[in-house]
């Protein structure tokens, strides 16, 4: 066994990212909200994500509300840091053998549970195994799929074993979903909230609200500055806005971008914009037609004035996007990718190569997908009627959005957080049967990259592989990817904090534990 510390799972260097490792900057005129850490202090954050079928089930959670709640009430066995870097939690260190194929992780000790019960390695191997086999329904299923095993050994390490290699598997161990619950008979509790993070569940609201207060016993000393903390299901983004303006709320997120300089002239009011991999897309079903001929789908690429979505939907606070989820701050990013641009007459091309002249198609969008996604899908329109390319925009209702419309309605407005590595995010969204492929898109050849990739060590041979993927998707794939978007929030002058994450919204979603009260 090696024991891996810094070099492979050290970030700084590999994942610059996103853009940039975690660089966080306000808008000019504005500061860093940076003082002292100190205990104290009541918190309300409104949040635009959040819908009443939400559930603690964290095989589950799909939006940044129970993102949030999840990284505030539960533990994982490794954390993104603020700067990109992969830093123990839950597990004090952990080795892997000369191939990577088995990863022996130890157990902190003495960490309890909110009930007072200590945290066991039996619960980790129960908390990873709710999310594995053929009957899970977990949106994790797909990235702990190459698990064959995973047991405990002694009181203080779990085993895991892969079907391969997997240079990168203790940043999969972050992933959100991946929480230590309370170990039951037959699988987890998870219904009780019952968790070992640095707040404790009181009151959970599907699609409302959600209290929580500092947990007095959590192992860590450095966190949770907070006496108490309310979260706020707030979906509509002028009442968000209000709600910070009026000082009923000391945070929000999904900043209103027409309106971010206005608000942020306001006293008291900083504007924070951070960029990552966030993405905002457009995904076709290719299992239904007239979506299963690629031919559609690349005229539909083509067809999309990107500059003019990141003029007038980001208001600049982004980048154009290539139709593939990898960030240009991540370590594999394609740089030699051709860059589609707006050309009806290929659009054209393409749709005389499906056998037509025009196409009429339905775009559901809701800004529950994104903030401006109907405008977005409005111009889409506009832009795709010169290539005969005539997009009928359903409005669809807010409340329920996810469950009713995503992956249900074959064309659909979606965003993505992204992921901190690239094997994470193809695995989650574009690996044939994941439960989150939105496109409903099967390629022989990705599914083939995809595991030799996730194995290989040698770093050339990796990058020519995701390289190679990046452009399968591009080219042959469901998904419109348009724009790469900055999270941009906005936070009270009551409201302090460090060097923010660029992982997730809001600090990496982790505010609730990092920031504080000036």
């Amino acid at each position: 066994m090696s024991l891996i510390k810094g070099g492979l799972l050290d970030r700084r260097g590999f994942l610059k990212t996103t853009v940039a490792a975690g660089v966080a900057a306000s808008l000019p005129g504005a500061s860093f909200a940076q003082s002292t850490p100190k205990r104290g202090g009541d918190l309300r954050v409104a949040k635009g994500h959040g819908q009443t079928t939400d559930t603690l089930d964290p095989g589950q959670w799909e939006n940044g509300y129970m993102l949030a709640l999840g990284f505030g009430i539960h533990g994982r066995l490794t954390e993104v840091a603020t700067d990109g870097s992969l830093v123990p939690e839950l597990a004090e260190s952990w080795e892997a053998s000369e191939d990577a194929s088995e990863w022996r992780f130890k157990i902190r000790q003495g960490v309890t549970f909110h009930d007072g019960k200590p945290v066991t390695v039996e619960d980790v191997v129960a908390s990873i195994n709710h999310h594995r086999g053929e009957d899970s329904t977990s949106a994790a299923g797909p990235i702990v799929a190459p698990i064959t095993d995973v047991k405990a050994e002694g009181e203080d390490t779990v085993v895991f074993t892969l079907d391969g290699g997997n240079a990168d598997f203790p940043f999969i161990l972050s992933d959100y979903h991946l929480v230590v619950c309370p170990a039951t008979e037959d699988g987890i509790d998870w219904q009780s909230g019952n968790g070992c993070g640095s707040y404790v569940l009181k009151n959970f609201n599907a699609g409302v609200s959600s209290q929580f207060e500092r947990n007095p016993n959590h192992w860590r000393d450095d966190v949770a500055w907070f006496d108490t903390v309310e979260m706020l299901c707030v979906v509509d983004q002028n009442a968000r806005t209000t709600a910070l303006v009026s000082g009923d709320v000391q945070a929000i997120d999904r900043v209103d971008l027409k309106a971010a300089n206005l608000l942020g002239r306001n006293p008291g009011v900083t504007i924070e914009s951070v960029a990552g991999t966030q993405h905002y897309t457009f995904a076709m079903s290719t299992n239904t037609d007239p979506y299963t001929d690629n031919n559609i789908r690349q005229a539909l690429k083509w067809g999309i004035n990107r500059e003019e979505m990141v003029e007038k939907i980001l208001f600049g606070y982004g980048t154009v996007g290539n139709d593939h989820p990898i960030g240009e701050g991540q370590r594999f990013y394609n740089s030699e990718l051709e860059q589609k641009t707006y050309d009806p007459d290929k659009a054209k091309f393409h749709l005389k190569e499906a056998g037509m002249d025009s196409i009429d198609i339905n775009l559901s969008a809701s800004d529950a997908a994104f903030g401006g996604a109907v405008d977005a899908a409005i111009l889409y329109q506009a832009s795709a009627k010169e290539a005969g390319i005539n997009i009928n925009v359903v409005r669809e209702p807010k409340d329920g959005y996810w469950s009713d419309v995503w992956m249900k309605k074959p064309f659909t407005a979606v965003y993505w957080g992204g992921r901190p590595v690239e094997d994470q995010m193809f695995a989650t969204a574009y690996q044939c049967g994941a439960a989150w492929n939105d496109s409903f898109w099967c390629n022989d050849r990705f599914e083939e990259l995809l595991v030799k990739a996730r194995a290989e060590l040698d770093e050339d041979k990796r990058r020519e592989m995701y390289y190679e993927m990046q452009d399968l998707v591009a080219n042959q794939g469901g998904v419109v990817i348009p724009m790469f978007a900055n999270y941009v929030f906005a936070v009270g002058e009551k409201v302090a904090h460090g060097e923010m994450a660029s992982n997730w919204e809001m600090d990496g979603e982790r505010w609730m534990e990092r920031w504080w009260m000036a």
